[in-house]
C-alpha cells in the first residue's frame, strides 16, 4: 500500500470583487503591469498589521500568486502570518476597504487592519483604539 506524500501549498486567496478593485486601481494609477504587494508589520493595536501597496514587481524570495491576471506579492515572512488568508473588497455605505479574512489570526481589532497570532504578543497596554 503505497502512502501519499502531502505537501503544504502556501497561498493567498482572492475574490472576485478584489480582483476587480486591484484591476481598477491599476488603471487608475497608470500601471496595469504593476501587482500588490500585501505585507505584515509589527505594531497596531493587537501586535501585528497588515499592509498594502502597489509594486512594480517581486522581490528575490517573494510567493507569487496570481488570479485572473492580478498579481500578489508576498514576502516569506509574512507568508508565515497570511498563509490561506483571503483578501476581499468590500464597499458599503460607510466606505470601502480590503478587508483581510485571516485563519491564523486568533484576535483582531475592529478596524480589520491590526491582528494577533497564537505565537505574537500583542502591544504593550492592549485594547484596540483604530482611528
Amino acid at each position: 500500500m503505497d502512502l501519499l506524500e502531502q505537501t503544504n501549498v502556501e497561498t493567498i486567496n482572492l475574490t472576485d470583487g478584489a480582483v476587480n478593485t486591484i484591476k481598477s486601481l491599476l488603471v487608475q494609477k497608470e500601471v496595469p503591469n504593476h501587482g500588490l504587494r500585501v505585507f505584515v508589520s509589527g505594531g497596531g493595536c493587537s501586535g501585528l498589521q497588515y499592509g498594502m501597496a502597489l509594486e512594480a514587481e517581486a522581490r528575490p524570495y517573494d510567493h507569487v500568486f496570481e488570479k485572473d491576471g492580478v498579481k500578489v506579492f508576498v514576502d516569506p515572512t509574512s507568508m508565515m502570518y497570511l498563509n490561506n488568508a483571503t483578501i476581499d473588497y468590500e464597499d458599503s455605505i460607510m466606505g470601502g476597504g480590503f478587508k483581510i479574512d485571516n485563519p491564523n489570526a486568533v484576535s483582531s481589532c475592529g478596524c480589520g487592519t491590526s491582528f494577533k497570532t497564537a505565537g505574537s504578543e500583542g502591544a504593550a497596554g492592549g485594547g484596540c483604539s483604530c482611528g
